[in-house]
């Protein structure tokens, strides 16, 4: 993919610590990860084998392509202007650590 595709720029967030709720509960926070130019398009059946071979995944709802970002997990999340996306899946495209492709999906509060 050329580097000119990576239109979207997002932030990536991962767990921070839990912060005490006042009820006896904790709250989860977040902690900026780092901002990213990166290519946000609709999951199509091909991509998600491409994403997990040989597995079935039904719950990405976009493929995300850009720079490898070697913090970015199933735990992260992505936000992109008002929307959030939980991270369902990170490839390191051919192991080389320059691109990396992520399956999301849009969380709805």
């Amino acid at each position: 993919m050329a580097r000119g595709d990576y239109r979207h720029v997002v932030m990536f967030q991962n767990p921070g610590p839990p912060v005490p709720d006042g009820d006896g509960g904790y709250t989860q926070t977040w902690t900026d990860y780092a901002p990213a130019a990166v290519s946000i398009e609709p999951a199509a059946a091909a991509d998600l084998e491409r994403l997990a071979p040989g597995t079935v995944i039904s719950t990405a709802s976009y493929i995300v392509r850009g720079d490898f970002l070697p913090g970015v997990t199933t735990q992260s999340r992505m936000l992109y202007g008002m929307q959030v996306f939980a991270i369902t899946g990170v490839v390191n495209v051919d192991l080389r650590n320059i691109e990396m492709i992520c399956g999301a999906v849009e969380e709805v509060a």
